[in-house]
């Protein structure tokens, strides 16, 4: 059976298509982190302006300044260190951006012309204990990931596509006369799919992890989301978490996207006698849900946010509830992928194994 799964497996990978696909996605990574980190921009009235490593160098000096935990007196001083300096024209303070602290401390802390808007800490948040840091790095590698972890997922699909389509173009009337083509050789293409599609989302995942600490190093992993600078959408997750528990939910995501696409594509390679009509049917099937009119706080969103593309699309599924445990409701994308997974891999099976042949 071992040799069997190896040989699927390298039949998967071996496809120039496959080949094309995984390099494509690892050169995505690289090229959209590598232009992340050389786009940004910091400024400060003491420690000059600077983009790409200058930029990251500036925020992570400034805010080490205020690193811990944020409180009104911490406000206070940011409000009063960033005050602008010029007029501004009548454009709104809270969009203006200086470097990263700045952005953060206005967008929650400013009225339009800068000053302080009278609100508290606890006004903002609450109870929450926010601790604040160097954050923009690693938002900006979670923002990142959504957009590869998307391409992964359609990598996945056009990887696993011809697992049984293939196959029947002529090779299923030697497989399905063979002594295992039935049972250990349907069975093996499944395992195969499957460890395909781990194998890559954990290379993928790796790589933005790496390239990640190369650039930004490991400050702020700590910090909360909740304080981030305006631009970012992550900090619409209403839970204070930290960067590094969001990250961790985001590839934990990612599996399970990657696991229900495989087993969805496994199902429709099996039924479709052509690969091209498996690829397209899997793909539509993953991306459609982002077209139905159904906002992350109507009801139905818990079981529509569960279907795989909402997995990469974190910030929707992870916005939707914190439950008593203190885990985030997106935890139960995991047994959604299994049920994605066990019906796909189970009845593609089947369906091979029942094949008329000719």
């Amino acid at each position: 059976m071992k040799k069997l799964i190896l040989f699927e497996l390298r039949k998967i990978v071996s496809k120039r298509l496959a080949l094309i696909c995984l390099i494509g996605i690892l050169l995505f990574s690289a090229l959209l982190s590598f232009s992340t980190y050389q786009n940004k921009y910091a400024f400060d009235q003491n420690l000059g302006e600077g983009s790409g490593k200058t930029a990251v160098e500036i925020d992570k000096e400034i805010a080490a300044r205020y690193e811990g935990i944020l409180t009104d007196e911490k406000v206070q001083q940011m409000m009063s260190d960033f005050a602008p300096t010029s007029d501004l024209h009548g454009l709104n303070a809270a969009y203006v951006y200086q470097n990263a602290m700045q952005s953060a401390a206005f967008s929650r802390f400013s009225d339009q012309d800068g000053n302080w808007n009278g609100l508290s800490v606890s006004d903002v948040f609450g109870d929450e204990e926010i601790k604040i840091g160097y954050v923009d790095g690693w938002l900006s590698t979670s923002r990142n990931m959504v957009r590869t972890f998307i391409a992964l997922a359609l990598a996945v699909i056009i990887m696993i596509a011809p697992v049984f389509s293939g196959e029947y173009e002529g090779v299923d009337n030697i497989i399905l006369t063979s002594k295992y083509g039935k049972t250990k050789c349907a069975a093996a293409k499944v395992v195969a799919a499957i460890l395909t599609a781990i194998l890559t989302t954990a290379l993928v995942a790796a790589v933005n992890l790496l390239l990640a600490l190369a650039f930004y190093g490991t400050d702020g992993l700590d910090c909360s989301i909740l304080f981030a600078p305006s631009d970012y959408v992550e900090a619409f997750i209403p839970f204070n978490i930290t960067c590094g528990t969001l990250l961790k939910y985001q590839i934990l995501l990612a599996f399970t996207c990657t696991l229900s696409v495989t087993g969805i594509t496994l199902l429709l390679s099996a039924i479709s006698k052509n690969q091209i009509v498996a690829l397209v049917a899997a793909m539509a099937i993953f991306l459609f849900p982002v077209l139905l009119p159904i906002t992350e706080v109507n009801p139905l969103f818990r079981l529509v946010g569960l279907l795989p593309v909402y997995h990469v699309l974190a910030v929707a599924l992870l916005s939707v509830e914190q439950m008593r445990n203190g885990m985030l409701y997106a935890i139960w994308a995991i047994p959604a992928a299994l049920l994605f997974l066990g019906i796909g891999a189970g009845t593609s099976c089947r369906i091979f194994a029942k094949h008329q042949v000719s």
